[in-house]
């Protein structure tokens, strides 16, 4: 449940629809504060049901501008107010009106001067904003202070039409531009009336030299980018008519320009547009080095799953060529080990995140594992539960590990006897067991892993105790034997 949720439940009849339409509202109201210098205050007024009078109201968002000083040392959310005792809010709220031009009030050692305007959602005022900034510093404004307040006040107007913030537009303005980075204001025709001192460096970066302001923005855009690959992708003319939401990059060897383009209505009429832009030239380039260090690391691991398969294959053709049956079994079990490793690098290969899903993995050592088996039509094998993704410092001793437990399994408890192989898998959040039990003949009375001389069993031992920092457990399970793995995540 969210913070406005928590504010207003059993206290409001607003339905999700609207409480969905405040959520719209306070994600993108930043802009609003920082085209006003102002801070924002969002009152919710309280009732019983949409029939009653409200009782009064309660702030459930609050944001401060960052092209100015807040006047509100302290946040106000939670606060409650009755009514009567704010006219401005209370007319905003029954009139669907902005009220502007209030006398200044003094607040601790400022003067406040506040507005409301109502917020609008299909054709009913749903709460009001109250919008307070320091009456002195308005009393000389700089041309850049007079164009922000100016599309502020087309922007309050849309947000009491119902019209801002523009509906489900979240993906377009993940993350939303800040207006301090560059601000490009547009006519109704797409021309440039007014460009920020930030806006014209930034077009200066990739190669325009002259005043932005008369110039058609999609022209000049258009002029400046690299033609697109992409024919299926919108042109950078249609982009920045001005005409639609859009969000789009110019592009060239200069750098790169994030530009987010919101067209400003009144009513049912189209009145302009103006543009958020940010220089995102070292993200860019940022982006690009990881893509070609992403590649370069798959590529590694491609190279070196190939290399392990050089090696068995290798190893292979020096096994039959020796006649010492001990020799030519210890150079096929290392030609296991061998694979079982390569499968985790193939797997790291083909995947675009640097971990490894443990569970295609394990299929591929069972597969590998039954067709060493002379049974290997005889017995059934039983899967349960998930280990997920894990790391490659984990998968590639557990899937060693793995391996040398299901062949374990396979050459000992089912070579004469039992027709199942379960392998159960518990992982939490914290820790995974992987359990591997057959049915076939078990374990000698005496037997005792840490005093094995088996290999696979010493290397199983190694390599979870020094790798996986973690234990190993064999016991006998009347029939078969039940080996488990246990291990921190």
């Amino acid at each position: 449940m969210s913070a406005i949720e928590d504010l207003l439940e059993g206290r409001s009849p607003i339905t999700s629809i609207q409480l969905h339409r405040l959520h719209e509202l306070t994600a993108d109201w930043q802009i609003l504060s920082d085209l006003s210098f102002a801070d924002l205050i969002l009152w919710v007024p309280l009732r019983k049901d949409n029939k009653s009078w409200p009782t009064g109201y309660v702030a459930v968002a609050h944001i401060r501008p960052t092209t100015a000083a807040t006047v509100f040392a302290l946040d106000v959310i939670g606060d409650e107010i009755p009514w009567g005792t704010r006219g401005r809010i209370d007319a905003a709220l029954s009139n669907g009106e902005i009220v502007r031009d209030s006398e200044p009030e003094k607040i601790g050692e400022l003067m406040i001067k506040e507005e409301t305007i109502p917020v609008t959602w299909d054709g009913q005022v749903i709460a009001v904003i109250s919008r307070h900034r320091n009456a002195d510093l308005m009393r000389s404004p700089s041309r850049l202070e007079l164009n922000y307040r100016e599309i502020a006040h087309k922007l309050y107007q849309m947000v009491s039409e119902g019209t801002f913030p523009y509906p489900d537009a979240i993906s377009v303005f993940d993350p939303l531009p800040r207006v301090g980075d560059g601000l490009i204001r547009l006519d109704v025709n797409g021309i440039i009336s007014y460009a920020s001192p930030n806006a014209r460096s930034a077009f200066s970066r990739l190669g325009w030299e002259k005043e932005l302001e008369s110039f058609s923005l999609s022209d000049l855009a258009e002029s400046l980018a690299k033609p697109r690959k992409d024919p299926h992708e919108e042109g950078m003319r249609s982009a920045l008519s001005g005409k639609a939401l859009r969000r789009v990059e110019c592009e060239n060897s200069g750098g790169t320009l994030d530009l987010l383009v919101m067209p400003l209505s009144k009513s049912t009429d189209r009145i302009g547009a103006i543009v958020l832009l940010h220089n995102v030239t070292e993200l860019r380039r940022r982006d690009r080095e990881l893509v070609t260090k992403d590649a370069t690391i798959r590529e590694i691991h491609h190279r070196v799953k190939n290399n392990l398969q050089t090696v068995s294959a290798l190893l292979r053709l020096q096994s039959r060529r020796i006649e010492d049956p001990s020799a030519r079994l210890a150079l096929e079990e290392a030609v296991r080990r061998i694979a079982s490793i390569a499968v985790v690098h193939e797997t790291l290969s083909t995947s675009a995140e640097e971990t490894v899903g443990f569970d295609e993995v394990l299929d591929r050592l069972v597969a590998n594992a039954m067709e060493l088996s002379p049974r290997m039509s005889e017995i059934r094998i039983v899967r349960s539960g998930h280990s997920g993704t894990l790391e490659p410092r984990i998968a590639t001793p557990l899937a060693l590990v793995v391996t040398e437990l299901i062949h374990n399994a396979l050459e000992h408890g089912l070579a004469t006897s039992g027709n199942v192989l379960n392998i159960a898998i518990n992982r939490s959040e914290s820790s995974c067991r992987i359990s591997i039990e057959d049915d076939g003949e078990g374990l000698p009375a005496d037997f005792n892993v840490a005093a094995s001389a088996n290999l696979g069993l010493q290397i199983v031992r190694t390599l979870t105790e020094n790798e996986l920092q973690g234990t190993i457990n064999l016991e006998p399970t009347h029939p078969g034997t039940r080996a488990s793995v246990t291990f921190p995540i």
